[in-house]
């Protein structure tokens, strides 16, 4: 396995239409790989996730199987001067090593950009329809649902740093909201998702599991830039 980081260059027609587009930025990661990857739920697929850091700093981070070569993404929406003079423009890292040394027990920040939905039936006898969470409380509710599952439990607060009785809790944030609504290519209608990224505290419960999901990812609309879970160290 292996994780990618790319600085994106907003400065450039390329970039915006990209960072506009989940249809066009997935098109766009597909095409670094030569061959057809498993979609299967379970197995390691590529994900990938635009972290909207500050307006002239957005980073896109793409874990896979394979050693991408995003050439092809440096010449639309990076720095290709940069890149004719020496420096690649992304850094690839092994991945596997890090996810081999997970253990029960050990605490990490975290951050994961999903696409909150369940199922809810609008009318009696009518069937399920899938349905976004849209509120803070019921976001942050989807993600702590799937954490037993998913081989982590968020931290709780300090009872003392708790700025209300309800829904403040967990060493967690809910942030940027964003409704998308784009065409999908070679297919009639449009797509329309909602996604949130949620920053937060961990502790590792089942290792295997939670490596399942930094692989597979976690929720759904994963070729839209959703399901990417990434650890870094605390402290």
């Amino acid at each position: 396995m292996h994780l990618t980081r790319f600085r994106v260059n907003t400065a450039r027609p390329g970039a915006r239409r990209l960072l506009s587009s989940p249809q066009a930025m997935h098109a766009a990661v597909m095409s670094s790989f030569p061959q057809v990857l498993p979609t299967a739920e379970q197995a390691p697929r590529v994900l990938w996730r635009i972290d909207r850091n500050a307006a002239a700093e957005m980073l896109l981070f793409v874990v896979s199987p394979d050693r991408p070569d995003l050439t092809h993404l440096v010449e639309q929406a990076g720095w290709p001067a940069a890149a004719a003079s020496g420096t690649p423009g992304w850094q690839t890292y092994a991945y596997t090593p890090f996810l081999e040394r997970l253990e029960k027990g050990t605490d990490w920040n975290f951050r994961l950009t999903a696409n909150p939905v369940h199922h809810a039936r609008t009318h009696d006898g009518q069937p399920t329809k899938r349905t976004v969470h849209l509120t803070p409380r019921h976001q942050l509710q989807w993600l702590l649902a799937r954490q037993d599952a998913a081989g982590f439990r968020v931290l709780a607060k300090p009872a003392g740093k708790q700025h209300t009785e309800h829904g403040d809790e967990h060493q967690l944030i809910v942030r940027d909201q964003r409704s998308l609504d784009f065409g999908k290519r070679g297919v009639p209608g449009r797509v329309t998702l909602t996604t949130v990224t949620y920053d937060g505290r961990l502790q590792v419960t089942d290792p295997d599991a939670l490596r399942r999901v930094l692989t597979s990812g976690l929720g759904k609309a994963k070729a839209y830039g959703c399901g990417l879970m990434t650890l870094a160290p605390v402290g």
